[in-house]
């Protein structure tokens, strides 16, 4: 994934949502389904024995096929993003969506991911670049959209939404979102490089006080949804 932060369901915006939930199936699990962002104490279960560095970086299943670990991994943590993208760079590593020991399809798995927590930003922008991907450019900007609303105050977020709209070619956005994530410290200059690029890069000269003092009061307060750069 570029020089992206690690921010990507077959989703509501491809499928009817009763066709989703058939086709990929109910999120029940007998163990979980916890969320990834919040529910840390149970993290060690799917990561020691699961996702380990080896299944992550699709080296070698642990107990067995690659897809059965991260599978297990997904059903247990829907939105675990780094499981997340594992999947997707498996399905791409085989040119296919029906992966040896997974119970669903790689798209379903962003679909159940979406359905399981919607207001997981980074899920959102996993979606996109998943869908980006297979050249469905306005399904994923829709995800771009539904996670610009979640972005709050992460210069995290502004910064893979800066990259996200530039991938949908969406200039005034992507320069819009730079300008909140670099005043608000984030270290990568690849977002600023990308624009300076495609000669789309103008220096933002807003105060930071009259930037804060205009930002709507939801941003000023939601808190961050994404998890680590790279």
């Amino acid at each position: 994934m570029r020089a992206r932060a690690i921010l990507l369901g077959l989703s509501f915006i491809v499928t009817p949502a009763a066709y989703a939930y058939e086709e990929c199936g109910p999120l029940n699990n007998g163990f979980g389904p916890y969320d990834y962002r919040t529910d840390k104490g149970r993290l060690g279960v799917v990561e020691d024995n699961h996702f380990t560095p080896v299944v992550e970086r699709l080296i070698a299943g642990q107990n067995g096929p690659i897809g059965a670990d991260i599978d297990y991994t997904l059903r247990a943590f829907p939105n675990h993003h780094k499981a997340l993208v594992s999947m997707m760079k498996l399905g791409q590593k085989y040119k296919k969506d029906r992966i040896h020991g997974a119970t669903y399809s790689v798209p379903c798995y962003f679909d159940r991911a979406v359905r399981f927590r919607p207001d997981d930003g980074v899920v959102r922008l996993l979606y996109a670049d998943f869908l980006m991907k297979r050249g469905q450019t306005a399904a994923a900007k829709e995800q771009i959209e539904a996670a610009e609303k979640l972005a709050g105050q992460s210069a995290n977020m502004h910064y893979n939404l800066g990259l996200a709209y530039l991938d949908v070619k969406d200039y005034d956005k992507a320069l819009s979102h730079a300008h909140e994530a670099y005043p608000l410290g984030f270290p990568l200059p690849g977002l600023r490089l990308r624009l300076e690029r495609a000669g789309k890069w103008v220096a933002d000269n807003t105060p930071p006080a009259s930037r804060q003092a205009t930002a709507p009061d939801s941003e000023k307060t939601q808190p961050s949804t994404a998890s680590k750069a790279q």
